[in-house]
């Protein structure tokens, strides 16, 4: 095993040669998934591909773990043989690497699902993950680690600590820049370098994957100009294309070698490959690579190590909206409007322009509520606002986008001037119009609120920059009935900490779980705005009661209703809702009104009179 300082004075000495992709090789041979079980039913087929590139010039065997934790064999309920899988690893690429004198990396990837509260794994079950991957790996005696393909610098942290915390081992960390040119002129490659390449025990720092040859070369310039730690660069052989079933990648092994001498000459010491590579481009970089020597490199002056963090608050980039300048100075008023099915939205443009002439502050336009086909909510919100004249609250569900939807969805949105957003998970797609449609959840909500602060501050998830800040409005939703009030209020609480600006609840019908939606908020600092919804009739109050999650009646309010008319029930609900919403008045900052079907009059009649003055 390799200390930091052994393995960082060998890459400043020589240009190490690291191998390439395991998972591509496989592929082209039929070989098909959980590749890395192979180690321990196929040891001879894992050997046969490290033996491959041991002979095209590798100094560098990384073992066939970079999947092999226990999150990402869990999708092939693998998670309890990982200590068996990773140990096994070990063995075949420590008999493959015999008598050649490459050294053996133990590769460890990201754990393949995102860290709350962008994601759903625990920072506490990632750690678990590293530490047992890792342990199997250092036990078996690797040479050294490499913490390879991380897109997220805090999960990349984590691995780091583990590692750290069971040895005095040489770690290589590398992270994954995008193809896009905004990342390299933001300076991202050299921040990245210049914080990591400062952590113990790093011998090098680097990249890998995502991107071709060429475009590394100026990811490592940068990288090089930040630290005197050694870089290592495995770039793909250029960008994916699709053919049939297969995978394919269009950059020749000659091209390949021709580029490593430039990654040298900007900085690369330790040069590999990654998806798409085979023996075939490794030999042509050891062949390109065999006479140069490392530039020289040295401490890059004070101010380029300062790495240029996170913005600390939100800077948006235009005046508040009329919505969020009044939150927690005036009453305001929300009123939820239905989508119809189909194209036709006049009816919710006709209502909205009712509500602004009734002194509604804005209009809540719902996603896809109950996994029901409608219309985008981003159109409407933005014909309403357009055409109608009154601002919109879009809700944003996470249960029909991956991660990279979520974040081009709300770019669009803000492009369209929607800038006032309700994150909230989303129904499951198998109680809606197509129970076999798939659900997503990259995010949760709490992810969701991580998103539109990130934006807020000029950055994506990634920290690349977006340009300028967004200027969203966060909302977020509270259930005072949670099943776990705790849990709830917790997950209140991070909402918070992520950015939440405005919490709405679900419909409340009582005093005494007003006041929980109340204090909850109120212990977090955040403006309430309480959810209202006006019965219409003895059905609708069965249903609401008996069938939705989150909502409670009180038994005297069904009693009552169930003993009048039609007209008289619907009378009856809106005098209920006039009546909490005078008492809730004085303790919320505003009301979120749900008037049945969408019904602007209902919430007409529940407002009048009611609302105190607007100030012009």
């Amino acid at each position: 095993m390799l200390s930091a300082p052994e393995l960082r004075e060998r890459l400043r000495n020589a240009v190490m040669v690291a191998d390439g992709a395991m998972g591509t090789v496989l592929q082209t041979r039929g070989i098909a998934q959980p590749y890395e079980l192979l180690n321990v039913t196929s040891p001879e087929l894992v050997e046969l591909v490290h033996r491959s590139y041991a002979a095209a010039g590798a100094s560098v065997i990384e073992t066939h773990t970079f999947g092999a934790n226990r999150v990402k064999l869990s999708a092939f309920a693998l998670e309890s043989r990982t200590s068996e899988i990773n140990a096994a690893a070990v063995r075949v690429a420590r008999r493959a690497a015999e008598g050649t004198g490459a050294l053996v990396a133990g590769s460890i990837g990201p754990c393949g699902k995102a860290l709350a509260p962008v994601g759903a794994i625990a920072p506490r079950l990632a750690e678990q993950a590293f530490r047992e991957q890792a342990e199997a790996l250092l036990t078996e005696g690797v040479d050294f680690l490499l913490l390879e393909t991380f897109n997220d610098l805090d999960e990349l942290r984590i691995a780091h600590a583990v590692a750290r915390s069971l040895a005095d081992v040489a770690l290589v960390a590398q992270k994954v820049f995008i193809e896009d040119g905004d990342t390299l002129t933001a300076g991202l490659p050299a921040r990245f370098a210049a914080e990591v390449g400062a952590w113990e025990g790093v011998a090098a720092v680097g990249a890998n994957c995502a991107i071709g040859p060429q475009r590394m070369v100026e990811v490592v310039r940068q990288m090089a100009a930040a630290t005197d730690t050694p870089v290592s660069a495995m770039p793909t052989p250029g960008l994916p294309q699709r053919v049939g079933a297969e995978v394919r990648y269009a950059v020749t092994p000659a091209y390949f070698g021709e580029i490593a001498p430039r990654l040298v000459a900007a900085g690369a010491s330790l040069v590999g490959g990654c998806c798409g590579t085979g023996p075939e481009h490794i030999a042509a970089i050891a062949r390109s690579l065999r006479s140069i020597a490392p530039r020289p490199r040295q401490t890059p002056p004070r101010s380029v190590l300062v790495v240029d963090r996170e913005p600390a608050a939100e800077a948006p980039t235009q005046p508040l909206s009329a919505f969020r300048a009044k939150l927690g100075v005036q009453y305001v008023a929300a009123v939820e409007l239905d989508i119809p099915r189909g194209l036709d939205v006049d009816r919710v443009l006709a209502g909205a322009r009712a509500l602004r002439a009734a002194g509604i502050d804005i209009i809540d336009i719902s996603d896809g509520a109950r996994a029901r086909l409608r219309m985008a909510p981003v159109a409407v919100a933005h014909r309403v606002q357009t055409e109608a004249g009154i601002d919109v609250m879009m809700h944003f569900a996470c249960r029909d986008r991956n991660l990279l939807a979520v974040q081009a969805d709300l770019l669009a949105a803000h492009a369209l001037g929607v800038r006032h957003i309700l994150a909230v998970t989303g129904d499951p797609a198998n109680i809606g119009d197509y129970p076999s449609a798939t659900s997503v959840y990259d995010i949760d909500s709490i992810g969701l609120v991580r998103v539109l602060r990130r934006f807020n501050e000029g950055l994506d998830l990634a920290g690349n920059s977006i340009g300028s800040p967004t200027s969203f409005t966060i909302a977020a939703a509270f259930d005072p009935l949670a099943p776990d009030l705790a849990d709830e209020r917790d997950r209140l609480a991070r909402k918070v900490q992520e950015g939440t600006h405005v919490v709405y609840t679900q419909p409340i019908f009582e005093r005494a779980v007003l006041d929980v939606a109340v204090e909850s908020a109120a212990r977090e600092g955040v403006p309430l705005l309480f959810g209202l919804l006006p019965l219409r009739s003895a059905r609708h109050c069965e249903f609401m009661h008996n069938e939705v999650p989150g909502i409670r009646i009180p038994e005297r309010i069904r009693q009552r209703i169930a003993e009048l008319s039609e007209e008289g029930a619907r009378r009856y609900g809106i005098d209920e809702a006039r009546e909490l919403l005078a008492v809730a008045r004085d303790s919320t900052a505003g009301v979120y009104l749900m008037p049945p079907f969408g019904n602007h009059r209902v919430a007409e009649a529940v407002l009048r009179g009611i609302l105190p003055p607007k100030t012009p």
